[in-house]
């Protein structure tokens, strides 16, 4: 062992002689520290070839990590009587008498204030940081856990109409809770979703369960979030203004309406290094309307159930609402049968407003967005077609919104039963257009031949139906201002639900 201590005291020692002086610190003792050519007689110990005593211009007496050393320095070596900065480390030196070095011990260090680099804006940054960052994760776990325990309960609401809330009753799997989230916790401010920072945690929460639909927007999936089904919209990055433009009117308008998509939250996530933008709203399993009427026929009354509801929802998008927590006037601008869903109560709601026109009549301002993308070339007005459309002006949106409604009430009338008979789902022009039309052939089908989807005879046969259509041929004007109104449509529409329920009422009693 005291090899070992004499061998750590010479390595410390050497290495001294190559530390500069202003990387070192001086712990000296008390005594000048000045040349002098006087030689002293110095303890010797822990050193090799050191008979107990030596002689040197200095005495040093040394600790390294414990291991004590005594013995000489010459003249030239007086700056090693100051130690660098490392743990475990001392050295002492003296030449004031002989002998001197054995009265030296270790001194206790005093405690060393770090520069004033250390305790700069980085670090006063990082005082503050740290616990701002702490916080924030404690409130984010909080609102997690608070949306959590509310999703757990009871959820009664029904629908307004009896057969609606019988059907809720029956089928488990309508309009998923989450009505107490929204109700209870996410009312604050102007938008429709969750609170911002929620949002900005929901693609951690959501697992994604089934992809049930792809377009030349991306993908939508079904998911799942505090138990219930969701569905999530994923962006392809080509149409990433569509994603930015619906957070927006999302987020800051009040939308919340039966016949709108519900919206709950915005997102980015990072997949497989790239980007997902994601979209999350109300999970309706019956999909689009498009693919409902692929495989389901109607009878009238549900007929009339899924055009109201259709027409309502519009009229809720085009009405501007003046108060607190108001909304601007919306036009869709790609309203189709693709972009709405249908519910489990035979209700349908309007979605996708990616390329949706804001205006607010009441602030004097006209929002057009900067969204690249068109809407369906086979559901655009002739004005629109022709490049006659007053683009400053927000009803000439109305307008093309309320041409391509009369063309989604004629694909739903086409699926249903009259008389045993009921047409196969087409789109509208099939029969004079290819499967994907060029902005040229609808131009000269709608503008040119101002042709009009053809109505079957049997139609005409039944008083629903028969109004129904009559509605819709007044949405496929020539002229813009000639066409209904969203709201004409709905109170006719709405006033043919109540004489139907009346006299639905009437054979009941006479039964």
């Amino acid at each position: 062992m005291g090899e070992v201590t004499i061998l750590k005291a010479l390595l410390a020692t050497a290495w001294l002689l190559c530390v500069p002086a202003d990387q070192i610190t001086d712990y000296s003792s008390t005594e000048e520290v000045a040349g002098s050519s006087r030689l002293v007689t110095c303890a010797c110990e822990n050193r090799p070839n050191c008979p107990g005593t030596c002689s040197g211009h200095w005495c040093f007496f040394t600790v390294v990590h414990g291991a004590q050393s005594r013995g000489c320095f010459e003249q030239a070596q007086y700056e090693t009587c100051r130690t660098a900065r490392i743990p475990g480390l001392h050295i002492s030196c003296c030449n004031n008498k002989d002998l001197c070095n054995e009265d030296l011990t270790e001194p206790k260090v005093p405690e060393v204030k770090p520069p004033a680099s250390e305790t700069g804006p980085d670090s006063v940054i990082m005082l503050v940081a740290v616990p701002l960052l702490l916080l924030l994760i404690v409130a984010m776990a909080t609102c997690a856990l608070v949306l959590w325990l509310r999703s757990r309960k009871p959820h009664y609401r029904l629908a307004k109409d009896d057969d609606d809330a019988t059907m809720m009753k029956i089928h488990a799997g309508a309009d998923p809770n989450y009505g107490d989230i929204f109700d209870e916790f996410c009312t604050s401010g102007s938008g429709t979703g969750l609170p911002y920072l929620v949002q900005r945690t929901m693609a951690r929460q959501i697992s994604l369960v089934e992809c049930v639909g792809k377009g030349r927007y991306g993908e939508v999936w079904r998911g799942t979030w505090t138990g219930e089904s969701v569905a999530v919209k994923i962006f392809s990055s080509r149409d990433e203004q569509s994603w930015f433009r619906e957070t927006e009117i999302y987020n800051t308008v009040q939308l919340r309406h039966d016949n709108i998509l519900g919206f709950i939250a915005s997102d980015m996530t990072s997949k497989n290094s790239s980007t997902q933008l994601w979209l999350i709203t109300h999970f309706h399993e019956l999909g689009s309307l498009y693919d409902f009427l692929q495989y389901s026929s109607l009878d009238p009354e549900g007929c009339l159930r899924m055009c109201l509801s259709v027409a309502s929802g519009l009229v809720h998008l085009h009405t501007e609402i003046l108060s607190t927590q108001g909304k601007p006037a919306i036009a869709h601008r790609d309203l189709k049968s693709r972009n709405i869903l249908v519910k489990r109560n035979g209700q349908c709601c309007i979605a996708d407003l990616g390329l949706a026109v804001i205006h607010s009549q009441n602030n004097d301002y006209l929002d057009v967005g900067n969204n690249p993308r068109v809407g369906t070339k086979r559901y655009m007005a002739p004005e629109v077609l022709d490049e006659s459309i007053r683009v400053e002006v927000f009803e000439s949106y109305k307008q093309t919104d309320i041409w391509a409604l009369g063309l989604v009430l004629w694909e739903i009338t086409r699926r249903t039963v009259v008389n045993g008979i009921v047409e196969e789902y087409r789109p509208p022009f099939f029969d004079v257009v290819p499967s994907d039309p060029s902005f040229e052939e609808m131009r000269k089908v709608v503008c040119v031949d101002q042709y009009r989807p053809s109505l079957h005879n049997r139609l005409c046969s039944h008083p629903i139906l028969s109004t129904i259509a009559k509605v819709m041929k007044e949405c496929w004007f020539q002229s813009p201002p000639a066409r209904l109104t969203a709201l004409r449509v709905r109170k006719t529409l709405s006033k043919l639900d109540q004489d139907a329920d009346q006299s639905t009422e009437k054979l009941k009693q006479d039964v």
